[in-house]
């Protein structure tokens, strides 16, 4: 039987190039499993779905090897656990010619040493893309920070709508909650700003 497994990094991402590509090859729908979340590691619902219903003789389709992992040791672990303990077969469209697990087969101890070299050189190469997207994406922030953009949640100033609620909590009117509730801030940040207020002494009447 035939099974795939994609993956993207994040819920606003689409899978659907590594879709089209599983359709082609004429996997179902149903056969077909995608997560949308990180793979730092192996804890994922439709991987483990996948993983649950993979038998011996099953052939795996990956679009590329850091879909199935990012993580150098996780990804050997997975591909020999499919391969050799429960039979199963991957093919890595990307490295098709390198990395269809049936080649490796027929070449017997030879084979497993081949196969052996190679998933470790890709599954090397596989972390060191993620780990210099991590420097790219820090170094970005730390230039876009230079150019004065900010990052996180805007600041939450003291404004017209803050000093109306705030006179009325004040005077009793509503509670420190409801107060909280109607201006949208949590209770840390609500009472910092009355302590930047107060403490610059505001001609606030009570």
């Amino acid at each position: 039987m035939k099974f795939a497994y994609g993956r993207v990094s994040a819920k606003d991402q689409n899978p659907e190039r590594q879709l089209v590509k599983f359709r082609e090859l004429g996997i179902e729908e149903r056969f077909i499993f995608v997560d949308k979340q990180s793979g730092k590691d192996f804890e994922r619902p439709r991987y483990q779905a996948m993983r649950l219903m993979i038998r011996e003789g099953d052939l795996i389709y990956l679009d590329a090897l850091d879909r199935l992992g990012r993580d150098y040791d996780g990804i050997i672990a997975e591909w020999k656990y499919f391969t050799r303990e429960v039979g199963a077969d991957v093919i890595c469209l990307e490295n098709e010619t390198l990395f269809d697990s049936r080649k490796f087969k027929t070449m017997g101890d030879l084979g497993k040493l081949l196969e052996d070299q190679f998933l470790s050189m890709l599954a090397y190469v596989a972390e060191q893309e993620r780990k210099k997207n991590r420097v790219r994406q820090a170094e970005g922030i730390q230039v876009a920070r230079a150019d004065g953009v900010t990052f996180g949640r805007p600041r939450q100033e003291i404004d017209n709508k803050f000093m109306e609620v705030y006179q009325e909590w004040k005077a009793g009117q509503v509670t420190a909650t409801e107060a909280m509730r109607r201006i949208g801030m949590t209770k840390p940040t609500f009472y910092r700003r009355v302590k930047e207020l107060e403490k610059k002494g505001s001609q606030v009447s009570y």
